[in-house]
């Protein structure tokens, strides 16, 4: 018998380089119920490399197109706005949330993923009308980008330093 990697699993050839019946690879390779993707046809062969997962950084690229950001101003409350923000997820989401709660101009910030499995989040914003919206959540963006800049300065600091004392240079 002959060991062939077949779509990540390992297929058993026997005599005649066929694979047995009930092998991995019949088993992966055939549709073996109704499927609506092949038109419930039984037996007929599938790409089962389209039904994997997208790599994780493709997550977060953007297609041609697509933006980063959309706003669309509230027309139901006074000097309020939503953001759509496209391919980020809870991370930047309650980042913006915290800092724009702590603006003396905002009077709401809140954020929702509409659903776990996209990396989508809305940024709602209402400000007291001296600052417009979009506004505020420059003026937050801006404000996180420094605080990271002095973050990974002072990380950087510190990782230098350890490494001169001796303590973790092959980390």
């Amino acid at each position: 018998m002959a060991y062939e990697p077949v779509f990540g699993a390992l297929t058993i050839h026997a005599k005649g380089g066929k694979a047995p019946v009930g092998s991995w690879s019949n088993a992966s390779r055939y549709s073996c119920s109704l499927d609506p993707r092949i038109n419930g046809n039984v037996g007929t062969k599938i790409d089962v490399l389209a039904d994997l997962p997208p790599d994780r950084y493709e997550l977060f690229l953007l297609e041609d197109g697509e933006k980063k950001v959309e706003f669309e101003p509230e027309t139901r409350v006074p000097h309020a706005a939503m953001f759509t923000f496209n391919k980020e997820d809870h991370t930047l989401g309650n980042l913006l949330r915290a800092k724009l709660v702590k603006s003396e101009h905002v009077v709401f910030a809140g954020y929702q993923v509409p659903h776990p499995l996209f990396a989508v989040f809305k940024l709602r914003v209402q400000t007291d009308g001296e600052v417009s919206p979009k506004e505020a959540v420059v003026q937050a963006c801006q404000e996180l980008v420094k605080e990271l800049q002095i973050l990974d300065q002072e990380f950087t600091k510190e990782w230098e330093l350890k490494k001169i004392a001796g303590g973790g240079g092959d980390l």
